[in-house]
């Protein structure tokens, strides 16, 4: 049996003001790994009681020791190597702009665990039941493979595959074995196959984005294989660095395969904006999935009105069952560490908002 939860959030927390400091110190040699991880620790207790406080029923450790959501996948295995892209983001200060992406460059392999220096800490100091996040191998078939550079090792996309499965279903067993019993795979990159626009760019390079959907799926599937009696998350969004976002469209292009087939008790999808669709392809949601409704943006300070907060879950709930429905923030407030562009309060009055609502509407959290 696994564990529902009305009063959700996706993972990751603005860092205080000290730790991106200590961080940016710690880059630049003049702070000790030791002395940036205390400085860690101490916002991780912080945002648990923070969370506690709240009422809320699931903890997150806010990602806080991670650069990005990405981070860990980057440090702990080798065969990555960085490329210059030029990504063109939308929403403030958005535009085309340089970036540096992770090409696989070289045969994979695992070096550590990902999350080995998350896991005993949290585990520990959680007030109550907590989530760890582990990217999902999906998106790494969008972000990673690279014509002329990945195709050297894996001549295939299956191939390539292969091995970002085994390296996550090792983190996977793992933390099971460490008592984990809530782990959510983040696949922000699903969202590019729900994109009109990115679809055709996939075409353009001579991509197969229905072939290659199909094969995302299987191979987050094959990373959940044997997982029992815990709950299994996937949380899609469209982008979320520093309040920007970059893919838009609805579920429906997706939805059928999406929700029928992945083998995970309950998606934490992107409901914010228009940008998003709207509920009709929630009717495709197998039962006893449960969907996490992420009404409440973390990428602008307004706080969102509650009487249409629950206005839309009644709408949501027009097409699957109301007690399959949940409510969290859209995304983490900090997918990258410098954070999306609202304060610390503004973000603790969101997930206020998350837990009053919840308790509204289903009378629990």
């Amino acid at each position: 049996m696994t564990a529902r939860y009305r009063a959700e959030q996706v993972g990751s927390l603005l860092r205080p003001p000290e730790l991106l400091q200590a961080r940016a110190a710690h880059l630049e040699g003049r702070l000790t790994r030791e002395e940036l991880r205390s400085i860690e620790d101490r916002s991780i207790l912080h945002a648990l009681e923070k969370q506690r406080e709240l009422g809320l029923g699931i903890f997150t450790d806010g990602e806080m020791r991670r650069g990005s959501w990405l981070t860990d996948m980057a440090d702990a295995v080798e065969g990555f190597v960085p490329q210059k892209v030029e990504l063109e983001w939308k929403g403030p200060g958005g535009g085309r702009e340089g970036s540096t992406a992770l090409a696989a460059g070289a045969k994979l392999r695992k070096v550590r665990k990902l999350t080995g220096h998350e896991m005993p800490f949290i585990k520990k100091a959680a007030p109550g039941a907590f989530k760890i996040t582990v990217p999902a191998p999906s998106n790494f078939l969008v972000a990673s493979y690279k014509a002329g550079i990945t195709d050297t090792f894996y001549p295939t996309y299956g191939e390539f595959l292969e091995d970002l499965v085994e390296i996550i279903r090792d983190e996977i067993q793992w933390l099971v074995t460490e008592g984990a019993t809530y782990i959510q795979l983040d696949a922000p990159y699903y969202s590019h196959y729900l994109d009109p626009r990115q679809r055709e760019r996939m075409q353009q390079a001579g991509r197969n984005p229905d072939e290659e959907f199909d094969e995302a799926i299987s191979g987050d599937n094959s990373c959940l294989e044997g997982v029992r009696d815990i709950t299994l998350a996937l949380h899609i969004c469209r982008g979320n660095s520093r309040s920007r976002w970059y893919t838009e469209g609805g579920y429906e292009a997706i939805a059928e395969n999406l929700f029928g087939r992945l083998d995970v008790d309950t998606f934490l999808l992107e409901y914010d904006t228009a940008r998003a669709g709207g509920f009709e392809p929630l009717r495709l949601v197998p039962r006893p999935k449960n969907v996490v409704l992420g009404l409440i943006t973390t990428k602008e300070p307004k706080l969102e009105s509650q009487d249409e907060l629950r206005r839309r879950i009644d709408k949501a709930a027009r097409h699957m069952p109301f007690e399959n429905l949940a409510i969290s923030p859209q995304c983490g407030f900090a997918s990258v560490a410098a954070g999306n562009l609202l304060s610390l309060d503004d973000q603790w009055r969101k997930l206020e908002l998350v837990v009053d609502t919840a308790l509204k509407v289903w009378g629990q959290v």
